[in-house]
């Protein structure tokens, strides 16, 4: 098969010093310790009876996210990056990110996260003003978060991503802004930057606080691009921005339907089988207690995606791109030609949501302003259960 689909693997970590009220992710309070080395020896069986999906290939980036992945040691993450090399191929530029949190580590930790074979770090920031963080019910400070990054600039990590959040309880734009210029006055070269959403399941869902009007939110939108992009940031993705050969290679494979492995309770993973022309997606057991369990299954359940669902899963995270998605990406990561969809993109091209030549697909300004319209275009599509598959 030529130009095979790229294949990430991502860890996940599902513990917590305390659940944020507005996480909807896999995440657990600790109530007693970390079992640490119980969790990495089920990790490595569960990546042991995921290989069969690797099919020859090399990861590109590997991601470590939870939950709070900081919580485990730098020990304990070099312990599981070292036998990973053992049984996989790694890419020689290989990303490979970890998750922190500035309220659950010894600064000095960042040093030796490196040295384990950490090349990025994702820190959890979300508000540089306690108030806000309050509001989050974040269990770190701004000066602790600000002490934090001066420690990841010692440690010389040369890509790092401030994690930042608007649309908070009793935000202004003078707030965000404030965030914003705080997080750049550490020269970041990514920063991911996204809307507090009120998700199902979570504390603040039950209980939902008061915030910011819609038209007070696309102020603050607007306003924040203006300051990224002045400061030489891109915005490559809805919620993401990057200096210039910095974007997040794992999340960039994820956004263009690219292949990943995923190991740990509740991980999700996706993966084409080149035998059958297939696409299957699969997820592990949730919770940690059951995933430690000898008598449970790792693998929770798996799904054959059918093909009238390729189309939309697809667009679902490509077209979050600020470039798009080219048509060839299309045809050979959903193995159908791009004429299944074309009634499709002549709407929303008709709508002023897309534009499209002989080679991208791309959203508007409208499109990406009204992205759920857009991909709402792709769900009624129906198809057979086969279609001729397009040869790579």
């Amino acid at each position: 098969m030529h130009n095979p689909i790229p294949l990430s693997l991502y860890i996940h970590i599902p513990w917590c010093v305390k659940k944020c009220p507005y996480c909807d992710f896999n995440s657990h309070a600790i109530k007693n310790n970390i079992p640490e080395d119980l969790y990495i020896e089920k990790l490595l069986c569960d990546l042991k009876q995921d290989l069969p999906y690797v099919q020859g290939r090399s990861i590109k980036s590997i991601f470590i996210g939870g939950g709070t992945p900081s919580l485990f040691s730098p020990k304990g993450i070099g312990e599981i990056l070292d036998n990973i090399a053992s049984v996989l191929k790694l890419e020689r530029d290989i990303e490979i990110t970890l998750e922190a949190n500035p309220g659950t580590l010894e600064h000095k930790a960042f040093s030796d996260y490196r040295l384990a074979g950490i090349t990025r770090l994702s820190l959890g920031v979300q508000s540089f003003q306690d108030d806000k963080l309050e509001a989050l019910g974040r269990i770190h400070k701004s000066e602790e978060t600000k002490r934090a990054i001066e420690c990841i600039l010692v440690a010389n990590f040369q890509s790092f991503n401030i994690d930042l959040m608007y649309g908070l309880p009793n935000q202004t734009v003078e707030d965000t802004l404030f965030d914003l210029k705080t997080a750049l006055s550490f020269s970041p070269v990514h920063i991911s930057w996204y809307n507090l959403t009120i998700e199902p399941n979570t504390a603040f869902h039950h209980k939902p606080p008061a915030l910011p009007t819609d038209d007070l939110i696309a102020h603050m939108q607007v306003a924040g691009q203006e300051l990224l992009v002045t400061h030489g940031l891109i915005q490559y993705e809805v919620s993401a921005f990057a200096k210039p050969n910095h974007q997040c290679q794992h999340n960039l494979n994820y956004w263009e339907f690219g292949d990943y492995l995923g190991i740990g309770a509740g991980a999700h993973g996706k993966i084409t089988d080149f035998e059958t022309n297939k696409i299957i997606r699969y997820w592990k057991t949730r919770y940690p207690q059951s995933y430690l369990n000898p008598n449970y299954p790792m693998t929770a359940g798996t799904k054959i995606i059918p093909n009238k669902e390729l189309p939309v899963e697809f667009m679902l995270n490509a077209l979050r791109l600020s470039e798009g998605t080219s048509i060839s990406k299309f045809e050979q990561r959903t193995g159908l030609p791009i004429s299944t969809i074309a009634p499709i993109l002549e709407k929303a091209i008709i709508q002023e949501l897309l534009i499209t030549d002989n080679q991208k697909i791309i959203p508007t300004e409208l499109g990406k302003r009204f992205l759920n319209d857009l991909l709402t275009l792709f769900f009624p599509l129906k198809l057979p259960d086969m279609v001729e598959v397009v040869k790579n």
